[in-house]
């Protein structure tokens, strides 16, 4: 390899990673939280996933959820949650008169409001607001989505340094003295587990573009597809004004008429639109298959509650699909705890590259061999 390159590369690493290396630590930390963020949450937060007593029916879910309305001064409806196993609660969010957002946990079997938390107090809302927007808004979207960028070219630009000269170093390549100096084991460590960890690091960087670059998740699309258009997800309302019907058991049919369209073991989510022009949106998760966010939809009137239209996943495009697969990837939950704990432990380790690169900078000297270049 060209020495002249390799150098210019190394001080490409340096400086763009002195640069980017706090938003780095700040995304990989709480990356590496989020990865169990269900598991913590629950721990945390048991009312919101456990019921006390299994009960021997379900309400309406029109029932609790006028209750609640009521009670909290809950203006606009935004999403009912409803699962599959018999122990786990409801969960349902709006808005309140005062304009917040608002999550409550229910009993399905009494309609019991179990707890309720604005949304924006929520610990892991905080975390994901913080991992993919440093609490900064669009801005602070911006600024995670070029730290990411440049995190895909040190992990690129850290192989090149990596790679030996010769083959005889390799052995050296792959292993940690651990009995040498501080400075060698830190420049051991750094470099060695950051290649160990290449793959995995590069696969949740790639993937965690979608959320910050539109034109990354145009240009899957695009592979897939042959299209940088992601098809609609939406599906117009054609009732455009309330005729005020009996709406006792609204939301309830709604459910019922997924569950039937659907006869798959599934938790079923209703998103209901905030505007006047789409339409409601029913999705069942599909807990038989082995790959997590496996979803159809069905879309209602928001109004009439009439069926409008039913999309399964098998007739989604292969960029659906693909976007589908996107977030357990990025996750780690794609195929369960052994992903999880893989992508928590290289996220841990990613928290570590800013750190170790640093202090690898601190304690250079010209043409010392452990420098990068």
């Amino acid at each position: 390899m060209n020495k002249t390159f390799k150098k210019n590369i190394g001080y490409l690493h340096l400086w763009l990673g002195l640069a980017s290396g706090l938003i780095v630590f700040i995304a990989a930390l709480t990356g590496s939280i989020l990865v169990f963020e269900e598991e913590i949450d629950s721990f945390i937060h048991p009312e919101f996933y456990k019921v006390s007593a299994i009960g021997t029916k379900k309400m309406p879910v029109d029932l609790y959820l006028a209750s609640i309305e009521k009670q909290y001064r809950i203006t606009a409806l935004d999403r009912i949650q409803t699962y599959q196993d018999p122990a786990r609660t409801a969960i349902i969010s709006g808005t309140d008169a005062d304009k917040k957002d608002q999550v409550f946990s229910v009993d399905p079997y009494t309609g019991k409001v179990l707890a309720a938390i604005p949304e924006k107090s929520r610990f892991f809302s905080i975390i994901l607001d913080l991992h993919r927007h440093l609490i900064l808004g669009e801005v602070g979207k911006f600024i995670t989505g070029c730290s990411c960028l440049i995190f895909v070219f040190m992990l690129l630009s850290g192989l090149i340094l990596w790679w030996p000269k010769k083959t005889k170093n390799l052995k050296q390549r792959l292993t940690v003295k651990w009995n040498a100096s501080f400075k060698r084991v830190n420049w051991d460590f750094h470099s060695n587990f950051g290649f160990y960890s290449f793959l995995f690091l590069l696969i949740i960087s790639l993937t965690g573009l979608t959320w910050s670059f539109k034109w990354f998740e145009s240009g899957i699309y695009l592979l897939a597809d042959g299209t940088g258009k992601k098809p609609s997800a939406k599906v117009e309302n054609p009732t455009k004004t309330d005729p005020k019907m009996d709406k006792t058991y609204f939301y309830q049919n709604i459910l019922s008429k997924t569950e039937n369209i659907y006869k798959y073991k599934g938790d079923t989510q209703i998103r209901i639109p905030s505007d006047t022009i789409n339409s409601i949106m029913a999705i069942k998760l599909n807990l038989e298959k082995s790959i997590p966010n496996i979803s159809s939809m069905a879309y209602f009137d928001k109004y009439t509650g009439k069926l409008l239209k039913i999309r399964p996943y098998e007739s989604l495009s292969s960029g659906d699909k693909v976007r589908r697969l996107i977030y357990p990837i990025h996750t780690g939950s794609i195929y369960g705890y052994p992903t999880k704990i893989l992508a928590f432990l290289v996220c841990l380790f990613a928290a570590t590259l800013p750190v170790t690169g640093f202090l690898i900078w601190l304690g250079r000297k010209k043409k010392n061999r452990y420098c990068f270049f």
